[in-house]
């Protein structure tokens, strides 16, 4: 009876000296699942991981919550997942955003990149360029007509300081040759009810979280920002067609965990959500938001990120963007 004891024992050790994760030898997931979202409840990151936690939920076994941490352009959200325990468990629905941070704040808590194992891209979303409905414009051209005839009469607004709606703002004022007021809010669904009820007069938002109030007439669209039409309003020009060329700024979303999250862990999830995004029922929801599925592997996924941190840096620099 002594042997398969000392056999025991020596397996033990012989597992904690070498390092395997727990996780790697239990079925993951064995908790509720965590997706934190840098912003309140209403805006495109927000949307889009509701749509992904419930279907994911189903798939996993386990219940997908999706908790609001706003604050600091979502780098609070971004640091509490980078510093969470790598066991896949905690997740962060990442905006474009990401790949502005290490541009525009002059200090991170966190490494964009190597603090993080991506688990995949989930959607690409054109921002659209939307006014209060009482704005005397009703294209994008009468809207820079506007403000060159009157600069800085126009206050737009944002998802914050450093967000991706603040960055597409700056861009279009410089493409433009135009002054206007940046409005920072604790995410779009704050600015939004400020846009429709005449505070700020212009956002440039994600789709996704526009798209509602578009289709309700609270808000007027006058161009997207992605270099085709997009599908679900076909009549509203890009912007190069609404007489602004080279403006062209995308949002995507995708998931990511901490660094060190298990390679069979993060295998599992981008299966899982590649499973999900492929589902029809999940394509028409997307679709509905105005976003593009998109599906791939974790790396297709960080050199995204890798590759958007080297367009955006002059951009930002150029602008003189900070958020602190």
């Amino acid at each position: 009876m002594k042997t398969p004891s000392c056999f025991c024992a020596f397996l033990g050790l012989t597992l904690c000296l070498t390092g395997v994760p727990l996780v790697a030898q239990t079925a993951y997931p064995v908790k509720p699942v965590r997706i934190l979202v840098g912003a309140p409840p209403g805006g495109g990151n927000d949307i889009m991981a509701r749509l992904i936690a419930q279907r994911l939920s189903e798939n996993l076994g386990q219940q997908v919550i999706v908790e609001n941490r706003p604050g600091a352009g979502a780098t609070l959200a971004t640091d509490l997942v980078a510093k969470s325990a790598p066991d896949g468990h905690t997740l962060f629905m990442t905006p474009s955003a990401h790949a502005l941070s290490p541009s525009i704040y002059r200090k991170l808590p966190f490494d964009p990149v190597k603090d993080f194992a991506a688990i995949g891209q989930m959607a690409s979303v054109p921002l659209v360029v939307i006014v209060n409905a009482s704005l005397p414009v009703a294209s994008l051209r009468e809207l820079i007509e506007l403000a060159r005839a009157k600069p800085n009469s126009i206050n737009f607004g944002s998802g914050g300081n450093g967000a991706a709606q603040h960055l597409a703002g700056e861009y279009l004022k410089s493409l433009a040759g135009i002054e206007m007021v940046h409005v920072p809010y604790k995410g779009s669904g704050q600015a939004i009810p400020d846009l429709i009820g005449g505070q700020i007069q212009l956002m440039v938002e994600p789709l996704a979280s526009a798209m509602p109030h578009i289709r309700g007439g609270k808000v007027r669209a006058l161009a997207v920002t992605s270099r085709q039409r997009v599908a679900s309003l076909p009549d509203l020009p890009t912007a190069e067609e609404a007489g602004l060329p080279g403006y062209e700024v995308t949002a995507w979303y995708g998931l990511l965990a901490p660094a060190g999250t298990p390679a069979e862990v993060v295998a599992k999830l981008n299966a899982e959500m590649n499973k999900v995004i492929a589902q029809p029922a999940m394509r028409d929801s997307l679709a509905t938001q105005g976003a593009v599925p998109v599906s791939g592997t974790p790396q297709q996924f960080m050199d995204l990120i890798v590759a958007e941190i080297a367009r955006w840096r002059p951009i930002i620099q150029r602008a003189g963007i900070r958020a602190d």
